[in-house]
């Protein structure tokens, strides 16, 4: 290693961003075999990066050891005994800012979140496509003199499944559908009750794999699993690397506008994506997606839309936009893919 030159990147969270990292750190590790990357990043998405050559995770405990100024000077001291090249900040927010002016060494880049573009994009001044997040990632490694090329993307294979897995999801010879209801906000959420009505004309044909956390999540799982035959509900009952091997063993997997849509795609599977009160546009479409997989609200109806970046910002009546989807439509995009 003493012979790569060694570089930091950051992205500290969320999931679907640091998700959104990994085709890109595949693209450049593929296309600049001699240089060995650190991701700072949290513990939890170590599985994330578990099988690309020349990627190492440096855990970030940012709730604990490392948190507040006092705490990234800590993370600071034992960073720079890496000795980096240069630094990649794809976060760029206060915490990375304050972290970088400990870090010696100063020959960083940053993350231009197109902040101006999307605020034109929600107020509806210029409703036109944005640069992707994994193409602001790669301009960032362009902007420190090394070109990604993103067009000819490789993925893992497909894992193998463990005998817990196995058993959890049979020996079932129809085709694998995954299906993550949730989003963060109500606003890029399916409504569950036309996700049911997806769900259960989807499971004549197919098994279903559910995915979701918390309590809550759960038991709307729990209840689609019992209620149709074909529906296994996962939620609560793997970790992160079970689950992503499950998920790469997937014939397509649909999603809101949400991190299981970009963990699927940067394993390579189909993603089909539901967007209710955000849009493509955003620049938040999963990784080598073709556009029509993503089914957006009818802005006829809903002409706001998108009425905020992440959704967490939207008139009440507009709380169910994605309804405008009808379930047929879902179901025969799916159909149409596998």
């Amino acid at each position: 290693m003493s012979k790569q030159k060694h570089i930091l990147v950051i992205r500290l969270s969320a999931m679907g961003d640091v998700a959104m990292m990994v085709p890109v750190l595949r693209a450049f590790i593929q296309q600049h075999p001699n240089v060995y990357i650190t991701v700072l990043t949290r513990g939890f998405f170590k599985p994330f990066f578990k099988d690309i050559e020349n990627v190492e995770v440096f855990e970030a405990d940012i709730k604990g050891k490392h948190k507040g100024v006092f705490g990234l000077y800590k993370l600071s001291k034992s960073l720079n005994k890496k000795q980096f090249y240069i630094v990649a900040d794809l976060h760029n927010v206060l915490r990375s800012k304050i972290l970088k002016s400990f870090i010696s060494n100063k020959r960083f880049l940053s993350i231009n979140k197109g902040r101006k573009e999307k605020k034109l994009l929600i107020s509806g001044k210029e409703f036109k496509q944005l640069k992707t997040t994994h193409q602001r990632y790669a301009d960032v490694f362009r902007g420190l003199g090394y070109e990604v090329d993103l067009s000819k993307p490789n993925f893992p294979e497909k894992a193998d499944l463990s005998n817990k897995l196995q058993k959890l999801l049979g020996n079932q010879s129809s085709k694998r559908i995954g299906i993550a209801p949730f989003a963060a906000h109500e606003g890029k959420m399916y409504p569950l009750s036309l996700m049911k009505a997806v769900i259960e004309v989807l499971s004549k044909e197919y098994q279903i794999i559910l995915f979701g956390g918390g309590k809550y999540e759960s038991e709307i799982l729990d209840e689609y699993e019992n209620s149709f035959d074909n529906i296994i509900n996962l939620a609560g009952k793997l970790s992160l690397d079970e689950e992503l091997d499950v998920i790469s063993n997937l014939e397509a997997m649909l999603s809101m506008d949400s991190g299981n849509a970009h963990i699927a795609a940067m394993l390579g599977i189909k993603v089909i994506t539901i967007w209710g009160v955000t849009h493509p546009f955003a620049g938040f479409t999963p990784f080598n997606q073709p556009e029509d997989y993503a089914l957006v609200a009818d802005r006829d109806k809903f002409p706001l839309v998108p009425t905020s970046v992440y959704g967490n910002k939207y008139p009440e009546n507009y709380k169910e936009a994605s309804s405008s989807i009808t379930p047929e439509v879902v179901v025969e995009k799916i159909k149409s893919i596998i």
